[in-house]
């Protein structure tokens, strides 16, 4: 894959390209979508394109889903416990007010109320839900929280 973050999070896929590249199927794409647990770019004509990130990101979902044994709920909430606070590097001010610090049911960029790092942030561009392109599993990730 790219290096590169502009090239890799540009959304240049459609579903049905997205669903040969990923070895997943359309139905279980649109799924996810419903789901929360992948953001397509979503274009004027209403058609979602997707990017190299939501590829991986389909990847280890369904890594998540067949080779973990977790169903869609439990992705959820393993994505809902990811620290972004930590990894935005939120305030105790701003983590005052947001709904992704103080809830455990979805994943941030599902959040309603948001600290004010966040509110005018294109969540697909977000170092947490770019996640994957960086650590194989949400665990790789919490080990370099801990010092």
């Amino acid at each position: 894959m790219e290096n590169s973050s502009v090239e890799s999070t540009t959304p240049v896929y459609t579903l049905s390209t997205t669903s040969t590249l990923s070895g997943i199927p359309v139905h279980s794409i649109r799924q996810y979508i419903d789901k929360g647990l992948i953001i397509p770019f979503r274009k004027e004509s209403n058609r979602n394109l997707f990017s190299q990130i939501d590829i991986l990101r389909l990847k280890y979902i369904n890594n998540l889903l067949n080779e973990d044994g977790l169903n869609i709920a439990g992705i959820r909430k393993l994505l809902a416990i990811i620290p972004c606070w930590a990894i935005r590097e939120c305030s105790a001010k701003e983590r005052e007010t947001c709904q992704a610090y103080h809830s455990d049911a979805n994943p941030c960029w599902e959040a309603s109320e948001k600290g004010t790092l966040c509110k005018n942030t294109n969540c697909r561009e977000c170092d947490v839900y770019r996640i994957v392109e960086n650590y194989p599993n949400v665990k790789s990730f919490l080990k370099t929280l801990i010092p």
